[in-house]
């Protein structure tokens, strides 16, 4: 790719020029604002999540965004994971904490009340939005943020075989949905197994034979899978090792896009119990994983793909109604109305520019679908479709349109 078309593709630039996202020094660096186009592909990304997750048996749940610090204590993120969170706020003399993880959320859920092995593996799910202090130098449009929203989730499991299932199935999910955005496993992104440093106590929760049984399992499990990864010695979790999905923006930097975690730590640390068959109290076991990662991350990754050219279900505005002239207006807004009914994502173009400036607006913000609008169309209840991709569609019946279009939406094409 030449360094022109990676400035072209840079997710920063095309978020400015497409009206997507900004920041502002008067919110603070690192927090980014979505407008109403930014947050449309958001929204279309969260959905997706809930309902991928929600037909494999995830459930989805809603935590607080602030927590005691004593519970990040309990759980080990803090000291471990202190330089990367906020200063705690002190209210009412106790201290608490914009969460960097829903791990100890999800933990105490799950602690609320008690857990046979009929219950597990229990995936607990959420779109949850998370704070960590990220350095200024660090910082990098959406892809490096300190605030951002996890498409998180935790599975508490009964047995090592269980918890490589999951292991397993995660990986299939994160297949399936980078496989849905046109991403190849390694082409758009690769796996890394990434390890612990028995030496670093400081980093890493003391446990020398649980890490070399956590990491084997992964290790083997990615051989089982004929899946290619690199190790990557001192890129683990605090509490275990895990398997990265990493993927490069335009300029070649790398970034960890999202992960499968297994944890041998947490367990201990919150006595995550449940009822054995045989009546016995065991001890738990817990995958972390994300399948998609931060939102506003993967959307990053997905300008760059696309250079801003999303597909129809991705699409800010997924059809453009140009009426030729004045006269036209009131019949394009009548099919703007019948597509809004269907929640379509539709802008009618009523200024008084020539046609021929609307058709190229609309090919400048890379909407996938216009639909021109004259006497003869007026007429015969017809519109003249041009497809981004496809070119000039002739004219149809708005309502064979209308079809065709939710189809490619719903099937997410």
């Amino acid at each position: 790719m030449s360094d022109h078309e990676m400035s072209e593709r840079d997710h920063k630039k095309l978020g400015k020029e497409l009206d997507l996202f900004t920041f502002s020094d008067s919110v603070g660096k690192g927090l980014p604002l979505y407008t109403a186009k930014g947050a449309a592909i958001y929204r279309e990304l969260e959905k997706f999540v809930l309902e991928e997750e929600t037909k494999r048996g995830y459930q989805h749940v809603k935590t607080t965004d602030i927590a005691k610090l004593d519970l990040y204590k309990k759980s080990g993120h803090y000291p471990h994971y202190k330089d990367s969170m906020y200063a705690p706020i002190v209210i009412d003399d106790e201290e608490y904490m914009l969460r960097p993880m829903t791990c100890p959320h999800h933990f105490e859920l799950y602690l609320s009340r008690p857990r046979s092995y009929r219950d597990l593996p229990m995936r607990i799910a959420e779109l949850a939005q998370l704070y960590r202090y990220e350095q200024s130098g660090e910082l990098m449009g959406l892809i490096r943020t300190r605030s951002f929203c996890l498409a998180d989730a935790h599975i508490i499991c009964a047995t090592e075989e269980q918890a490589v299932e999951e292991i397993g199935r995660a990986l299939d999910l994160i297949e399936h949905m980078t496989k849905v955005f046109g991403l190849t496993l390694g082409v758009d992104y690769r796996y890394r197994l990434s390890m612990g440093d028995r030496a670093n106590t400081e980093k890493y929760y003391k446990n020398d034979a649980a890490w070399e049984m956590a990491e084997d399992l992964l290790r083997k499990h990615l051989q089982t899978r004929g899946s290619d990864f690199e190790e990557a010695k001192d890129e683990a979790a605090f509490y275990g090792p895990k398997i990265d999905i990493q993927m490069k923006n335009v300029n070649g930097k790398e970034d960890t896009a999202f992960t499968v975690q297994y944890d041998f730590c947490m367990p201990d640390r919150f006595d995550l119990t449940y009822a054995a068959a045989d009546g016995t109290k065991k001890r738990a076991l817990v995958v972390h994983r994300s399948s998609i990662g931060a939102i506003g991350r993967i959307m990053a990754f997905l300008i760059e793909k696309y250079a801003g050219a999303f597909p129809v279900w991705l699409s800010p505005v997924q059809v453009k109604v140009l009426p030729v002239s004045e006269k036209h207006i009131d019949y394009a807004k009548e099919i703007e109305k019948q597509l809004m009914e269907q929640h379509v994502r539709v802008e009618t173009d009523d200024s008084n520019e020539s046609l021929g400036k609307k058709v190229r607006n609309a090919k400048v913000e890379k909407v996938p679908y216009v639909l021109v609008v004259g006497d003869a169309e007026m007429d015969a209840q017809t519109v003249a479709v041009e497809s981004r991709e496809k070119g000039k569609l002739g004219v149809q019946p708005v309502a064979e349109f209308v079809k065709t279009l939710l189809t490619e939406i719903k099937n997410r094409e």
